[in-house]
């Protein structure tokens, strides 16, 4: 595993860091409690130490697994959760962060983004609550979630942030435009999500017979003329994978975390041996030229499409 630091703070994160929404249930199949626990640990024991997620994941539901996975090593891991949109108040902002540390069985939370931004609650407001949950000890290290450049220019006119979490992945491209640049410049840490598109970078829609009944059934990607123009990506990830002997949803989460800016990737399964595929992206080195060749596969597959 890979670590670097996180902002311009001295937390330490994994560049791997597990995804935990689905852990609090919801429109997919759902393991039980004591299967996703031994999948905290597992990570754990494989070099993961950041964990993500949210008051609003389940309903608290992925805080409390966490909570119960973790608390007995709380020394040696960082915990990230969000603030959802509807609780941007400052008064709102002290009352969920409240409640995330009871569910997580901590003291303290080590990164707090917003999770989506809401422009009908003054920002002022919300950054004044995040402020003093810091000079309280409360958290850490301050982080949005879904912003675009402008909003965090808004964000920090009243604190400090340490953390972007954007969506980005090979069929996901629009933070580079200014979003990288951006947060390079500023000291802040890019923690993507979706790396694997909800599934469609595995291979699994295009090369192994899997089918979509769930959720993403409405999702533009996985319609069935989307599938067929992704397939040159997909071969050539495929093409890329074989050469390295490893999976394609390594060979995809590796782009992004090869990419100038990128400091972490969120990977999320309740499948312990997707999971343990996964992390290891980041042993994986892909060459210039493969970084270029995806590159410009996934341009024109995004043009295309």
């Amino acid at each position: 595993m890979e670590y670097t630091h996180l902002g311009s703070t001295d937390i330490t994160v994994s560049r791997i860091v597990h995804g935990c929404m689905e852990l609090g249930g919801g429109p997919w199949e759902v393991q039980s409690d004591k299967e996703n626990l031994a999948l905290l640990n597992a990570a754990l024991e494989h070099g993961v130490t950041t964990f993500d997620t949210a008051e609003s994941y389940g309903g608290g539901h992925s805080e409390e697994v966490v909570g119960d996975a973790l608390h007995a090593v709380r020394d040696k891991v960082v915990l990230c959760t969000k603030v959802a949109k509807e609780h941007l108040k400052k008064e709102d902002v002290i009352a969920a962060c409240e409640g995330s540390l009871r569910r997580l069985r901590t003291d303290y939370i080590d990164l707090l983004y917003i999770h989506w931004p809401n422009d009908s609650i003054d920002i002022g407001s919300t950054m004044e609550g995040f402020n003093q949950l810091k000079d309280q000890g409360k958290i850490r290290a301050i982080g949005v979630s879904n912003f675009s450049v402008e909003q965090m220019q808004a964000a920090m006119r009243y604190a400090r942030l340490d953390a972007l979490q954007p969506e980005y992945n090979l069929l996901c491209r629009g933070i580079e435009r200014d979003v990288l640049p951006f947060c390079a410049q500023n000291h802040i840490s890019v923690m993507t999500y979706n790396s694997i598109a909800k599934g469609i970078l595995s291979g699994a829609f295009h090369f192994y017979g899997a089918k979509v009944t769930d959720f993403r059934t409405a999702k533009p990607l996985f319609q069935p003329e989307a599938l067929e123009r992704e397939l040159p990506l997909l071969n050539l990830l495929r093409d890329i994978a074989q050469a390295h002997g490893v999976t394609i949803a390594q060979a995809a989460i590796r782009y992004s975390l090869a990419q100038p800016g990128v400091t972490s990737t969120i990977v999320g399964t309740q499948n312990p041996r997707h999971f343990l595929d996964n992390i290891a992206a980041a042993d994986l080195v892909l060459s210039p030229d493969e970084l270029k060749a995806l590159a410009e596969a996934s341009s024109a597959v995004l043009a295309a499409l």
